[in-house]
């Protein structure tokens, strides 16, 4: 009897197997990420080492951890000096004749403190400036205007009284009028020994005289004098009096100013005192009496209206190093430029600044006047 036979199936083929799986998307997609996975570990393995580095641990003491050292740094601009305070704001001029009187805040120095007011108030007005009528348009620092002089020192010495001339033919004063006590109503007494006397009305300059004399009603009482009457120098002729007291200050073209303050005073300005602002008012004070003297002896004024504007530069020995910008009015000639510039430069050096100078001006300061030919 024969045994039958079993027949084996064919092998599958792996390439195709691989080939089928390969197409399928999900398939495909789960290799990729496996691969990637394990290239990832494989490189971390391979650089991880010399990445990170584990230093030794040092053993603490036990009486080290109270004491710790602490490394401090501070910025280096902690320990920069402080700014400087700004320069002041504004310059003004003030009024001499007015009280002194520290404001309580203001922007505006001076060369002594004061508060602001005016004779005529101007209501519900808070202004730091008084009120004043002048040039519309017009930028202006002073509030009053007036004529400075000469300073002491600039003077030409008088001579004393002891050496004065006098004239040729002493001056006699006028002989004063006298008049004789006179009465026309008699009183007798019983008394053939009484005294008798004369009644009347007292005349004006009645005097114990015999007869009249006549004269000046108003003369000196002492007769027979005789006074020495200086003679006229035309070379210093005695100054004229004034009728009309002229302030001490700089003449001023206003500016028109209708909003004023309430308080009532002599005309003032809101401005505290400074060394710069003292420095400053006798700088223009010596330019303005310079510039008049070199006004006096041009040939050729500029037309009324003219003006000129010098920007110099002053350091803090007072001295003017730089004239940096002039500019005039078309009506301006070249002569009076020149007196412009030479106003300011003619009576440099000015002085010394204060240390208080120094500290907020530094070492110079640049300024620019205004000239206004009027």
């Amino acid at each position: 009897m024969s045994q039958p036979s079993a027949t084996l199936p064919p092998l599958p083929d792996p390439r195709g197997a691989l080939a089928r799986a390969w197409a399928h998307p999900d398939v495909r997609s789960v290799a990729i990420g496996v691969a990637a996975v394990l290239v990832f570990h494989l490189l971390l393995w391979l650089v991880g080492p010399h990445l990170i580095t584990v230093a030794p641990v040092r053993p603490v003491a036990a009486d080290s951890s109270t004491a710790r050292d602490f490394n401090i740094e501070f910025a280096p601009e902690e320990f920069e000096k402080p700014a400087p305070p700004p320069p002041p704001q504004k310059f003004v001029e003030t009024n001499p004749e007015a009280p002194e009187n520290t404001p309580d805040k203001t922007n505006n120095f001076a060369a002594q403190n004061q508060q602001v007011a005016q004779q005529k108030p101007t209501p519900d007005s808070k202004s730091d400036r008084p009120a004043t009528e002048g040039k519309v348009d017009h930028e202006s620092n002073q509030i009053v205007s007036g004529r400075l002089s000469e300073p002491v020192e600039l003077q030409s010495p008088q001579p004393p009284a002891m050496n004065i001339p006098v004239a040729d033919t002493p001056v006699t004063p006028p002989r004063a009028e006298q008049n004789p006590l006179t009465g026309d109503a008699k009183i007798e007494g019983d008394n053939a020994t009484g005294i008798g006397s004369n009644l009347a009305k007292r005349l004006e300059n009645a005097k114990a005289v015999p007869e009249k004399i006549e004269g000046v009603r108003d003369a000196a009482e002492v007769q027979g004098a005789t006074s020495l009457q200086p003679a006229i120098d035309p070379r210093n002729p005695r100054p004229r009096p004034q009728i009309v007291k002229q302030q001490q200050v700089r003449p001023a073209i206003l500016a028109e100013n209708k909003f004023g303050t309430q308080n009532v005073g002599l005309t003032g300005y809101d401005a505290r005192w400074s060394d710069y602002g003292a420095y400053l008012q006798r700088v223009i004070d010596t330019v303005q009496i310079q510039w008049e003297r070199l006004i006096l002896s041009m040939i050729a004024m500029p037309a009324g209206g003219s003006t000129v504007s010098v920007k110099f530069v002053m350091d803090d020995d007072g001295k003017i190093t730089e004239i940096r910008n002039v500019e005039a009015s078309s009506t301006a000639n070249e002569t009076a430029v020149r007196a412009c510039i030479s106003a300011i430069k003619d009576r440099s050096p000015y002085g010394p600044w204060t240390d208080d100078m120094r500290a907020v001006l530094g070492t110079q300061q640049e300024m620019t006047f205004t000239f206004y030919y009027q």
